[in-house]
Parts: C-alpha cells; sequence; structure tokens
C-alpha cells in the first residue's frame, strides 16, 4: 500500500471517529480539515432542498470564495447531482470536481473537492463521498439546521407531520430499485406513500386521505401507522386493510376515509400482490415503452365502514418492469384551460424520458417539474408518484462502488483504470 493509499484510508478512519460526537452544522470543518490530510482540499458540501431545485452549501468555518446556493439546472453542480456522476468544475478551474453525495442511491446533494495536480476522481475520492452520505443520513434527523437548509419556505404544520413520517424518497437492493414524489412538499395535507422489506418481500402503500386540511394529514398518518403496525405483526393484505378500516372508523366514525393501494412484491419471483381500497390501480411500465394498464376489483375507501372486503390481485413482473402506483392529485389535476393532465399523460413522460436512460429518481423529479409547469405551478390537491423498478430474479451486482456514483473503476492503489 502506498503513503498516500495509507493516509486515505487513515482520513477515513479518523472522520468515522469524530463522527460519534459530531453535530450536522459541525460536519462542513470537521471534514475539511481531515480531507486536507489526504490531499482532498477546499471540500465543500452542497445539499438538495426538498424540491430539489437548488443546492444549498452546508457552511463551515473553511475560508474560499463559493457561491451559498446552485440551481439544480443549467449547473455543472446540478449535473453532477442529476446524473450521479463526475464532473470537473469548469474549464478554468484545475483540478476542482463536482461529486455527487449519495446515501446508497438517495440524492442528498453534491460534494466540491479539489484534487491534487494532474490527478483524477479515483476510488478513495468515492469513498470519501459515500462516507460523507452516510455521515449527513445519521445527523439529518436532529438537526433542524438542516431542515433550515433544505427548505425554501414555511411548510404547513400538516406536511411536517407527513415528511416526518415518510420513508427516504429512494431505496435500492440488488433487485429493486424504489423512488417516490410528493406535491406540493410544503403544503402536502392527505396524501401519504410507504415501503419497506422483510426478508425477500418488499411491501408498499400509498394512501389519499380526503379533504385538504389538517385533519387529511391526520387521517393519512393514522392509515400508515396503522398499516406499518399490523404489517410488522406478519398480517397479509387483507388483514392490514381490515385494521386500518377499523383504526380510521374507530376514530372518526365515518367522518373520514382515505383511499389506498397495499401491495407486496416477491423480490425473488417478481410476484406483485396488491389490493385496492377505492383507488385507481397500479399501472406498469414495461421495456420501457409499453404501458401495462392493471386491472382489480376495488372494496370502498377505508374507513367508510360498508363491511366489504377487498379482493387480492396478483401480476407476475418481467425484468425491468416498473410498477407505478400514484394519487389522482396527478391525473385528475386541470390546467387553467380546464385540461385535465391525465394518467396518458403521466405515462406518455415516463416512456418519453425512459428513452433518455436517466436515473429513476431523476425521471420523477423532471415529471414533478413538468406537472407543475403544466398546472402553472398551483396544485389544488396533492400528487403523489411511487415508482418501482423490478431488475429481476438475478441479484444486480455494480462492478464497483464507483459505478454507482459516476466514478472510473480504479485499482486497489487509487490509480484510476484506462479505459478498454
Amino acid at each position: 500500500m502506498s503513503d498516500m493509499a495509507r493516509a486515505r484510508a487513515r482520513v477515513l478512519g479518523d472522520l468515522i471517529a469524530a463522527s460519534h460526537l459530531m453535530a450536522l452544522d459541525q460536519m462542513p470543518t470537521v471534514v475539511a480539515r481531515h480531507a486536507a490530510g489526504a490531499g482532498w482540499t477546499d471540500v465543500f458540501i452542497y445539499l438538495a432542498d426538498l424540491q430539489q431545485e437548488r443546492l444549498h452549501l452546508l457552511a463551515g468555518e473553511q475560508g474560499g470564495d463559493v457561491p451559498p446556493e446552485l440551481a439544480v439546472e443549467g449547473t455543472v453542480a446540478g449535473r453532477a447531482f442529476q446524473l450521479g456522476e463526475v464532473f470537473p468544475a469548469s474549464a478554468s478551474s484545475s483540478g476542482q470536481w463536482w461529486v455527487p453525495l449519495l446515501d446508497g442511491i438517495e440524492r442528498l446533494g453534491v460534494l466540491r473537492v479539489r484534487l491534487p495536480d494532474g490527478q483524477e476522481p479515483d476510488e478513495d475520492l468515492g469513498k470519501l463521498a459515500g462516507l460523507i452520505g452516510l455521515l449527513l443520513v445519521s445527523k439529518r434527523g436532529t438537526s433542524d439546521s438542516y431542515a433550515r437548509l433544505v427548505r425554501r419556505r414555511r411548510m404547513k404544520v400538516v406536511a411536517e407531520m407527513e415528511w416526518r413520517l415518510m420513508p427516504p424518497r429512494t431505496f435500492a437492493t440488488d433487485r429493486i430499485l424504489i423512488s417516490a414524489v410528493m406535491e406540493p412538499a410544503y403544503e402536502v395535507s392527505g396524501d401519504a406513500f410507504d415501503y419497506a422489506l422483510a426478508g425477500d418481500t418488499l411491501h408498499m402503500a400509498v394512501f389519499d386521505a380526503m379533504g385538504h386540511d389538517t385533519a387529511a394529514g391526520l387521517t393519512a398518518n393514522l392509515a400508515l401507522a396503522t398499516c406499518r403496525s399490523f404489517r410488522r405483526e406478519g398480517a397479509d393484505l387483507l388483514r392490514t386493510a381490515d385494521g386500518i378500516e377499523e383504526a380510521l372508523a374507530e376514530q372518526f366514525r365515518g367522518g373520514r376515509f382515505a383511499t389506498g393501494i397495499l401491495a407486496s412484491l416477491n423480490t425473488t419471483t417478481g410476484v406483485c400482490t396488491w389490493i385496492s381500497c377505492g383507488h385507481y390501480p397500479p399501472v406498469i411500465v414495461r421495456g420501457r415503452r409499453t404501458i401495462v394498464h392493471l386491472s382489480c376489483a376495488p372494496s370502498p375507501p377505508l374507513g367508510t365502514e360498508l363491511g366489504l372486503s377487498a379482493s387480492v390481485c396478483r401480476e407476475q413482473l418481467e425484468p425491468g418492469d416498473r410498477l407505478l402506483l400514484y394519487t389522482d392529485g396527478v391525473t385528475e389535476a386541470r390546467n387553467a384551460d380546464g385540461q385535465e393532465f391525465g394518467l396518458e399523460g403521466l405515462t406518455d413522460f415516463l416512456i418519453r424520458h425512459n428513452t433518455d436512460d436517466l436515473p429513476v429518481p431523476e425521471t420523477l423529479r423532471r415529471l414533478v417539474r413538468h406537472h407543475l409547469d403544466y398546472h402553472r405551478g398551483k396544485l389544488n390537491d396533492d400528487a403523489t408518484i411511487l415508482l418501482l423498478e423490478w431488475h429481476g430474479p438475478a441479484p444486480f451486482r455494480p462492478e464497483s462502488l464507483e459505478s454507482l456514483v459516476g466514478l472510473p473503476p480504479s485499482t486497489s492503489s487509487g490509480e484510476p483504470l484506462a479505459p478498454p
């Protein structure tokens, strides 16, 4: 092992040791100080805002003339964020690079770093970015500074409640990739999504509570929490739906209800099982250009006390299939001219952007921007989309850590490999 490789390994270890008593506000200073010992200088951390429109500097004590924020659209830093690839900062800034910051494949922001003269991004830089991503996630839940930084305006109380309950917007394993978006981000009230793994089974849910007030948020939160409670006790989809029905009926006496989709996917076989409780059925994007409309007899919405059971439906997914769950705020929303966005508009957008071979999270980010533009920035209902991609029965094995963040593969010495 070279002296530089040993220095970098020591830096990563020292950062882990320092993180145990480190607040998020201290991260930029601590990271910059330790990274300099391995030749990584001028390290700056930028975090994406809630709607992934701008990148905001997590300020520390290190010096440097850097902008406090950057747009995602139209900047090199934004391109690194969108595509998950490393880019040189500019033609005139020799040795400076933008590196995506990820937790798994959840996009957190970007890292700007200066490398020693003549050095290219390599495996060790990917490890540094990966470690910073993990540290950010471990600290953000207890940091109001993080919340203030990634918000561009005041958040409604009910939206605050919803976002605290949601799982990460993006998650992946060697067999599945799942990504979700929810708008209007600062005023969302009655929508909620959820997912979780138990062995080889992925559980998913989308809820849409009636109304656009705080009570709608309480309804969605109660539905989601009850879903998790029954699911974690091993209940099947029907028993879980019955539990949600009972909880909402007991709390609201039939005065509040929520539509929903409850689904589970065997990640090994690709068999998807689902039920609809007064909700639109899922849609499959197959082969990146074909739409498969699923159908299943729905039961009444949850909380209506009608005593009717849902039908359990099954669908065999094919490798590469993308399963789409959504709420009516996406398809039924009308623009100022009265034109409905519609399911066709939603699926057409996904198919057109599939041909660009964009990452799933970036496809959804652009879809939300398109949806907001279509409605001239004003949504009258919550709009939620959850997109699942099943890779197939054979586990997906990335060639290296760097292939997940756009870095070139490298040798154990840290030197980039020549292209084949």
